[in-house]
C-alpha cells in the first residue's frame, strides 16, 4: 500500500482540552508514503453540526425514520504546498500544519445523546487521480462560553402541590430550592414542607432527572433518566413535617443545553410523594446545570 499511515492531530487549547468560539485550532496532517506518490489535493475540512436520528416500529413490516439535522459551520483549507494543484511527494514521512479559526457564532456544546448528537470535527482527505479518496477523521470538543438561555439560574425556586385522596384529607407539598443554577459537582438543598391531612402516611422521594428532548418536522422525541434518587422521612396521618434533602450534582454531569433547535439537555428535580394503595402526588422544578459559574446577584423569582 502507498500510503502506510494517514492521521490527522490538533493541539489541546488548555488542561481540558476544550474549545470555545472564536478559539483557533492549530493542528497537523501526518502522511507516510511507502513509495513516492503523486497527490492532486490534501485538504482539511472543519465542521460542526447537530443530528437527530431514530426508528418507531408501529408494525412487524410497518417503520417510520425520524431524523433532522443541523449545520453550524464548514471551513476547507488545502494544505498541500503546489502552485499546480498537484505534487509528486516523496518516500518518508510528511507533516502538513493547519490553522482554524472556530467561527465566532452562537455554537451549542458538544453532546452525544440517546437519539442526536452535536459534534465538532477535522478531516483530512487525500485526492489521487484514478485512487479511491482515502480520509481521516479526529473529533475536537466545544464548550459554550455563553450563559443558558434562562434568566433566572440565582432566583429561589418554589412549587406547591395540593392533592385530594381517596381517603378523606388531602396532602399539601411545598417545595423549595435557594436557587435553579448550579455548577457540575455542587449540592442541591432541598427543603419541603408537608402538611399531611389524611388518615395514611406519606413518605417522600427526591429524584435529579435528566430529559432529553429530540425535534424534527414531523414529530418529537423524549427520554428521561433518573441520576439520582433518594428517600426523605414518612409523615404520619394528619401531621405536618419540613423535610431537608441534599442532591450532589455528578462532577462530570453534561451541561443544561438549550441553544441548538433540534435537541435539548434539560433537568428536573422531582418529589414524589408515596401514598401506598391512594396514588403518587410529584412536584417538579427545573435545574439548571452549568460547567463553570455564572451566576448572578441579585435573587429574585423562579419560573414554574
Amino acid at each position: 500500500m502507498t500510503i502506510e499511515s494517514f492521521s490527522i492531530e490538533y493541539d489541546a487549547n488548555n488542561t481540558d482540552n476544550v474549545f470555545s468560539r472564536g478559539d483557533t485550532i492549530r493542528g497537523r496532517v501526518v502522511l507516510e508514503l511507502s513509495k513516492e506518490t503523486k497527490i492532486d489535493r490534501l485538504t482539511v475540512k472543519a465542521k460542526g453540526k447537530a443530528s437527530v436520528l431514530w426508528t418507531e416500529y408501529y408494525s412487524p413490516v410497518h417503520h417510520m425514520v425520524y431524523t433532522s439535522k443541523e449545520k453550524y459551520f464548514t471551513i476547507d483549507k488545502n494544505v498541500l504546498d503546489s502552485t499546480r494543484g498537484s505534487k509528486v511527494i516523496a518516500v518518508g514521512r510528511h507533516i502538513f500544519p493547519f490553522t482554524f479559526e472556530i467561527p465566532n457564532m452562537h455554537l451549542p456544546p458538544s453532546f452525544k445523546g440517546e437519539h442526536g448528537k452535536i459534534t465538532y470535527s477535522l478531516e483530512a482527505r487525500v485526492n489521487r487521480s484514478m485512487r479511491l479518496d482515502q480520509k481521516t477523521k479526529e473529533e475536537f470538543f466545544i464548550v459554550s462560553n455563553e450563559d443558558p438561555s434562562t434568566p433566572d439560574i440565582n432566583k429561589p425556586q418554589h412549587t406547591r402541590s395540593d392533592k385530594k385522596l381517596l381517603s378523606p384529607g388531602n396532602v399539601i407539598l411545598n417545595v423549595h430550592t435557594k436557587q435553579m443554577g448550579y455548577q457540575q459537582g455542587d449540592n442541591i438543598e432541598v427543603q419541603t414542607v408537608i402538611i399531611n391531612n389524611s388518615n395514611n402516611t406519606v413518605t417522600p422521594k427526591y429524584y435529579l432527572y435528566e430529559k432529553q428532548c429530540f425535534f424534527t418536522k414531523l414529530k418529537r422525541r423524549v427520554y428521561t433518566k433518573d441520576l439520582i434518587k433518594e428517600p426523605g422521612k414518612p409523615v404520619e396521618a394528619q401531621t405536618e413535617l419540613t423535610d431537608t434533602k441534599v442532591l450532589h450534582i455528578p462532577n462530570l454531569l453534561p451541561p443544561t443545553l438549550l441553544g441548538c433547535s433540534i435537541l435539548k439537555l434539560e433537568y428536573r428535580l422531582k418529589v414524589v410523594l408515596n401514598t401506598s394503595l391512594l396514588g403518587n402526588e410529584e412536584a417538579k422544578l427545573p435545574i439548571v446545570v452549568m460547567r463553570e459559574s455564572k451566576m448572578l446577584q441579585e435573587p429574585s423569582q423562579s419560573f414554574a
